[in-house]
C-alpha cells in the first residue's frame, strides 16, 4: 500500500546545518547499555532503526572524559582512539542506510559518581548532586573551565573522526552546562555566575569552541531542558528558557528540547501511567510558537500516533519528530507509515522497562513490545524478518493466550509453521493484560508533571498488536472459550505442545517476605481478594481496605491507587522500606508517591502481617517483631506471591509413552506458567522459544555472541558456541572483528 498523502509532510527532508536529514524521523539520544564497550550491540541496534526508515539516530549520552564516569550505569565514551574505532562501527553501519548519526557529548559534574575512574568531577559550585548519593564536585576556577572546554573540543574532534554527523553539547537533565546556567546549582559571583549572561557564558563558550573545531564538517546540536520544573529557583521556559535559546541560537544548527532534570527524569521520559502522548508540549512547544528560533527543533513525548506527528509538524510545535521509546518499540515505524501499514505499528506502552535495565546498570536493554530490542547483534534477531523454520511441517498447539502465548504463536506463524493453534480458556485473548490494563483511576484532579494517575490503559497495546497480527496469519487459528485438559491436548493432533497458562496469586498468604503462609489468609472468603479479583469484580469491597504488597513492583500500589481513587480508606502494607521499589527504575516512583499521598493512602513500610481475622489485621515491624499493631479493616487484598500454572505441563510430561503414542514430539512451558515474571520477560520467553523452535533443544536457549576482552588475545571479541548470522547484508567484518571460520 502507498502511504496516505496526509503523511507526506513527515517524509520531507530537513536541513540541519551542513547536513540533510532525509525525513522528519529522528531517534534522539537514549540509553541502551551498549556504550563503547559493546560496538556490535551499539551498531546493530541503532542501524536497525535506519533500515526501518529513521532519518537519524544518536548514541546515548557520551562521556567526554574519565571525570564524567557514570558507572554503574553504562554510557558511551569517547575518551580515546579506541572509543573512536568502536563508535565508528555504528557510524559506518548507519550511513549504509543513508541516515545521519549523532553523538551527545556529556560532562555530568556532580551527577557523575565516577565509580570506575575514581576521578573527582568538577562543577560550577560545590553543590552536591541531588541525584547521586554524597557526590560533591570540585569547584571550577578559570583554569578548570578552560580545561573542561578543551575536553569538549577534543571529544568533538574525535567524534568527527569517528564519522558522526551531528555533535551535541549536551546540557539537558541538569548536567554541567545547565548547572552553570541555573541559579539552583550556580552560586558563583565571578563572570560565570550571577547575571543571565554570566550564567550562560560557560555553555555559550563551549558551543563556540566546538563549532570552531568541527562546524564545517558537522552539525552542532544542543539538548536543552527549557524548564527545570523547579519554578523560579531554576530555569523556567518563559524566563531564562526562551532567553537562552535566543542568546545562543546563532551557534546551534539543531535544538533538541526537553523538560526536567536527571533526579526526576520521568517527567521527560514520562511513563504512560502518568503522562499522555506529547505531554511536554506546554513547555517545549513555546519555543517555536514564540518564534524564539529559526533553527530546526526536535522534541519528544512518546509520540506513536502518525496523526499526532502530522499535527505537531503542521502546528509548528516541532520541525522533527523525536523518538526514543517509540523507536525501540518499533524500529520500522517510519517505514510502516510510508507503506500504509499503520495497523502493523508496535506502539510503545510507556512501561519504561527499557529504562529500568539501564538504571539497574546492565545490558541488554529490553522492550515489552519488541522482544528483539537489544538482541539485533548478539542473537541476530530482526524485528520484521523471520526465517522459515526447518521443522515448519509440524503442527503446534499453544495453550494459553496471554503475553507469552500470543507472542509465541505470532512468531511461529511468521516462521511458517504449517498449523499453529492458539487455544485460550477465557472468552478473549490477552491473559493478564486484560485486567492489568484496567488498573488506575481518574478523579479529575490533573496535576501536570506532578503525578496524577492516568492508569495502565496503554498496556492493552500488548494484546491489541498481537491480536491484529494473529488475525493476518493464515496458518494460525485462535480458539477462545476452550479450556483444554491433558487428555484434550494428547488427542489434539499437534506434534509440538507449548504450555502458556500463566500464573495465579496465592490465596493463603504465601509470600516472598517470610517464605510462609499467613494465619487467616484465605482467598475463598468474600472479604479477602487477590488483585485480579479487585478489577474483575464479583466480591464486595468494604470501606476500610488493607492492601498487602510483597512483590515490589506495580501491583499493590496500583490496587491502592485504584481503591483510594474510588474513595476507599486504604492501608498499604509492605515488608520493604518503600512501596513498589522497582518503580524507581521505571521512573514512576516519584509521581506514584505523590499520588498515593494525595489520595490519602496510609503507607506502612517495614511491616508484615502476622494474622488476618474478620475486621482486623495483626501487623508487626519486621525489624522488631515484638512491636505489633492492629489495623481495623473490612477488606484485605493479598498481593503476596504468584504461582505458575504448571500442573498441565507436568501432567503431560509424566507420561512419556503416551506422548509418543499420540505423536507429540515435544512439550514446552513458557512465560508465567514456568515462573511468574514481568510481562517484558514473558513476552521474550515466548519469542525466544518460537525463534529457536527448530534448534537441537528448543527448551535451552542457543548461545549468543558475547562482546568481551580476552586476556592475551589480539581480538577484543570471543564467541561461545554457534555464531549467529548477521540480520542483514553487511558482514560482521564491517565491525572490524575477527570472524571464526
Amino acid at each position: 500500500m502507498a502511504r496516505d498523502p496526509k503523511y507526506d509532510v513527515l517524509f520531507e527532508p530537513i536541513q540541519i546545518g551542513p547536513k540533510t536529514l532525509k525525513n522528519r524521523f529522528y531517534q534522539v539520544p537514549h540509553c541502551i547499555g551498549a556504550g563503547s564497550e559493546k560496538p556490535g550491540f551499539q551498531a546493530y541496534h541503532r542501524a536497525i532503526k535506519c533500515e526501518g526508515g529513521w532519518g537519524a539516530v544518536c548514541t546515548e549520552y557520551c562521556s567526554i572524559h574519565p571525570e564524567s564516569d557514570d558507572t554503574s550505569r553504562v554510557s558511551a565514551r569517547i575518551w580515546d582512539d579506541g572509543d573512536v574505532r568502536n563508535l565508528a562501527a555504528m557510524c559506518d553501519r548507519v550511513h549504509h542506510y543513508g541516515a545521519l548519526t549523532g553523538i551527545e557529548l556529556w560532562y555530568g559534574g556532580p551527577h557523575a559518581p565516577c565509580m570506575e575512574s575514581r576521578a573527582t568531577p568538577r562543577g560550577p559550585s560545590q553543590i552536591p548532586s541531588d541525584f547521586e548519593i554524597n557526590i560533591h564536585p570540585r569547584y571550577m576556577d578559570r583554569d578548570d573551565i578552560r580545561t573542561v572546554h578543551k575536553m569538549y573540543v577534543d571529544a568533538a574532534v574525535r567524534a568527527r573522526d569517528a564519522g558522526f554527523d551531528i555533535i551535541y553539547v549536551y546540557g539537558a537533565h541538569a548536567y554541567l552546562p545547565f548547572q552553570f546556567l541555573s541559579p539552583y546549582y550556580n552560586k558563583r559571583t565571578d563572570e560565570y555566575g550571577g547575571s543571565f549572561e554570566n550564567r550562560a557564558r560557560f555553555w555559550r563558550e563551549a558551543l563556540e569552541q566546538v563549532r570552531e573545531a568541527v562546524g564545517d564538517d558537522c552539525a552542532i546540536a544542543s539538548r536543552f531542558a527549557v524548564d527545570h520544573l523547579f519554578g523560579p529557583a531554576s530555569i523556567e521556559v518563559g524566563e531564562d528558557g526562551v532567553r537562552f535559546v535566543e542568546y545562543v541560537d546563532h551557534l546551534v544548527d539543531l535544538w533538541d528540547l526537553t523538560v526536567g532534570d536527571i533526579a526526576e527524569w520521568g517527567q521527560n521520559a514520562g511513563p504512560s501511567r502518568f503522562f499522555e502522548e506529547n505531554h511536554e508540549k506546554p513547555y517545549t512547544g513555546q519555543i517555536k510558537a514564540g518564534n524564539h528560533t529559526d533553527k530546526p527543533v526536535v522534541g519528544v513525548g512518546r509520540i506513536t500516533n502518525p496523526d499526532t506527528m502530522v499535527a505537531i509538524i503542521n502546528s509548528g510545535q516541532f520541525d522533527i519528530i523525536g523518538g526514543a521509546r517509540p523507536s525501540i518499540s518499533d524500529p520500522f515505524l517510519p517505514k510502516k507509515i510510508e507503506e500504509g501499514r499503520l495497523d502493523d505499528i508496535r506502539e510503545c506502552i510507556g512501561c519504561n522497562q527499557c529504562i529500568s535495565r539501564w538504571e539497574i546498570g546492565g545490558p541488554p536493554m529490553v522492550c515489552t513490545q519488541n522482544a528483539t530490542a537489544g538482541e539485533e547483534y548478539r542473537r541476530g534477531w530482526h524485528p520484521e524478518k523471520f526465517s522459515t523454520a526447518r521443522n515448519a511441517d509440524k503442527g503446534v498447539l499453544v495453550v494459553g493466550a496471554g503475553p507469552a502465548g500470543m507472542e509465541c504463536a505470532m512468531v511461529l506463524g511468521k516462521r511458517g509453521m504449517s498449523a499453529v493453534h492458539l487455544v485460550e480458556a477465557d472468552k478473549e485473548i490477552g491473559g493478564c493484560i486484560n485486567w492489568i490494563s484496567q488498573l488506575g483511576h481518574s478523579d479529575g484532579k490533573e496535576n501536570l508533571f506532578r503525578g496524577s494517575a492516568r492508569g495502565l490503559g496503554e498496556w492493552a497495546r500488548v494484546r491489541n498488536y498481537r491480536q491484529i497480527q494473529l488475525e493476518k496469519l493464515k496458518n494460525v487459528e485462535v480458539h477462545t472459550g476452550s479450556r483444554l485438559s491433558a487428555s484434550d491436548i494428547l488427542e489434539y493432533g499437534a506434534e509440538i505442545v507449548i504450555i502458556a497458562t500463566g500464573c495465579r496469586f496465592a490465596t493463603d498468604g504465601l509470600n516472598p517476605a517470610t517464605h510462609d503462609r499467613i494465619e487467616g489468609a484465605d482467598g475463598t472468603l468474600d472479604w479477602q481478594l487477590t488483585p485480579d479479583e479487585v478489577v474483575r469484580g464479583g466480591k464486595q469491597i468494604g470501606q476500610r481496605v488493607l492492601v498487602l504488597e510483597n512483590e515490589g513492583y506495580h501491583m499493590g500500589a496500583s490496587i491502592a491507587q485504584k481503591l483510594a481513587g474510588e474513595g476507599k480508606d486504604v492501608h498499604l502494607v509492605t515488608q520493604s522500606g518503600d512501596v513498589a521499589s522497582y518503580m524507581e527504575y521505571t521512573l514512576e516512583a516519584p509521581m506514584l508517591h505523590r499520588d498515593l499521598h494525595r489520595l490519602g493512602v496510609d503507607i506502612h513500610t517495614y511491616t508484615m502481617l502476622e494474622k488476618i481475622e474478620p475486621g482486623a489485621c495483626h501487623a508487626y515491624n519486621v525489624w522488631d517483631p515484638g512491636h505489633k499493631d492492629v489495623l481495623e479493616v473490612d477488606t484485605v487484598v493479598l498481593c503476596t506471591q504468584r504461582l505458575g500454572n504448571d500442573a498441565l505441563y507436568h501432567e503431560l510430561r509424566a507420561d512419556r509413552d503416551r506422548l509418543r503414542s499420540e505423536g507429540i514430539e515435544d512439550v514446552f512451558i513458557i512465560g508465567d506458567a514456568a515462573a511468574p515474571r514481568m510481562i517484558v520477560d514473558s513476552v521474550f520467553d515466548g519469542h525466544r522459544l518460537a525463534r529457536e523452535i527448530d534448534s537441537p533443544d528448543p527448551a535451552m536457549p542457543l548461545p549468543f555472541i558475547r562482546e568481551r576482552r580476552l586476556w592475551g588475545t589480539a581480538s577484543n571479541d570471543d564467541y561461545d558456541g554457534e555464531l549467529r548470522a548477521a540480520p542483514d547484508t553487511l558482514p560482521l567484518e564491517a565491525l572490524g572483528e575477527e570472524v571464526p571460520a
